[in-house]
């Protein structure tokens, strides 16, 4: 018999959550299939099975507090169901009229079906929404349930809601996220816990307009030359690179790291009574996931070409929605990027992400008239934010900043030039 432990968590994270179990008592698993999920503030890490065998017990049930290497259940690996084809009916069927009962533990009802595969960030999904994965079938490689299979799900679900049961999800279900349905007059609501990361980032994000005096400055870049440019070589570039796109996050990142280097407070750090000024650009790019906002890091962007960061960038991205970004991907950090353009924001001020002093914000491209060389033209332009801690940067060189970020990408040459 194996003991399941939780991991080893970093010294910046005291505990986690136990956010869902993949598998149920008396389920055969195979060597690495994930066996529980566990929330940190930061991410969430996965405990998979040590060998092929059968999970005996289940200790801490969704929603538990755990520490590093507090047991979880236990694994029998010689326990391995026989006969999966012949006598796998005549197998569930038992599991179905079983009880499964240790000492210290609750009473578990056990279910010999077998999950379907679904990515971590769809198994999230489904939870959140309460979809069955038994129900979907999945449109991935060897019928895996992605994302996109559980948005569809959820999106024909909306049409029947008002015919959602108002019971609460059976407690013997360890996957199932504690929801509660209310239903008053055919106004259908659902109450859903936080989950211990966005109970982080709302933390955080109050943390951080208490304790900085938070300013934003506003400028507006003509993208014109870096659209240009990018349709230009944009074929040739993914030809040589190995297909990876140059996009515009990379512009952004580059000159925003030649600007942290001409405004060194931009790039510190306020620690109590101190500033820690670093010689180094570590770059955060905010993107998105299915549990919410999360900001990887890119270490030694000044380092890297446009197609390393385009490279990073990407693979963060997808690491993001998979649910697979590490306790290292989000650590440290002197500069923080975010797109709300992405998704249609034309102007918004960006919080700070402590103990950072500054973060840009980019936004929607959209075509506007503009006066140039007096004369009225249509050019394609983006509002760029900066917000900053007014207690370490002061107005004019948040300003200046801004306007170095600015005059580099409306002439990508200047950085080429170092001018």
């Amino acid at each position: 018999m194996i003991k399941i432990k939780a991991p080893q968590f970093p010294e910046s994270i005291a505990d986690g959550e136990v956010a869902g179990w993949h598998a149920q008592v008396g389920e055969t698993v195979r060597r690495d299939d994930p066996l529980v999920d566990i929330e940190t503030d930061k991410v969430v890490l996965e405990v998979v099975a040590p060998e092929d065998g059968v999970l005996l017990t289940i200790h801490k049930k969704t929603g538990d507090t755990v520490t590093a290497e507090e047991v979880l259940g236990e694994f029998d690996p010689q326990a391995l169901a026989e006969s999966n084809h012949s006598q796998g009916t005549e197998f569930s069927n038992a599991l179905e009229k079983a009880d499964v009962q240790e000492e210290g533990t609750e009473n578990f009802e056990v279910s010999g079906s077998e999950e379907r595969i679904a990515s971590p960030a769809a198994r999230q999904l489904a939870k959140e929404n309460l979809i069955d994965l038994n129900s979907l079938s999945g449109s991935g490689k060897n019928g895996r349930i992605t994302k996109e299979d559980v948005v569809a799900a959820s999106a024909g679900n909306k049409k029947e809601a008002s015919a959602v049961s108002t019971e609460p999800a059976d407690s013997a279900d360890l996957s199932a996220p504690q929801a509660s349905w209310s239903d008053l007059a055919g106004r259908t609501e659902r109450r859903v816990p936080m989950t211990r990361l966005r109970a982080s980032i709302a933390k955080r994000l109050v943390e951080a307009q208490q304790t900085a005096a938070m300013l934003t400055t506003f400028n507006e870049i003509d993208m014109q030359s870096i659209m240009s440019l990018r349709s230009k070589y944009k074929d040739e570039f993914a030809k040589t690179h190995d297909g990876v796109r140059l996009g515009f996050m990379s512009f952004f990142i580059r000159a925003s790291v030649e600007a942290l280097k001409r405004f060194p407070a931009v790039n510190a750090s306020i620690d109590g009574p101190d500033i820690v000024y670093h010689g180094y650009q570590d770059i955060g790019v905010a993107v998105g996931s299915p549990r919410g906002l999360v900001v990887p890091v890119i270490r030694e962007a000044d380092s890297l070409t446009l197609a390393e960061l385009e490279q990073q960038v990407s693979g963060f991205g997808k690491k993001a929605q998979e649910g697979k970004l590490s306790i290292e991907d989000m650590s440290g950090g002197t500069f923080t990027i975010s797109n709300g353009g992405v998704f249609g924001s034309l102007l918004s001020t960006p919080i700070l992400n402590p103990p950072q002093t500054a973060i840009l914000g980019m936004h929607k491209i959209q075509e506007r008239p503009v006066v140039q060389d007096g004369e009225i033209v249509i050019r394609p332009m983006m509002y760029l934010a900066l917000s900053y801690d007014h207690r370490l940067i002061d107005g004019q060189e948040a300003v200046r900043f801004l306007v170095t970020i600015k005059e580099l990408l409306e002439e990508p040459a200047r950085i080429l030039l170092d001018l």
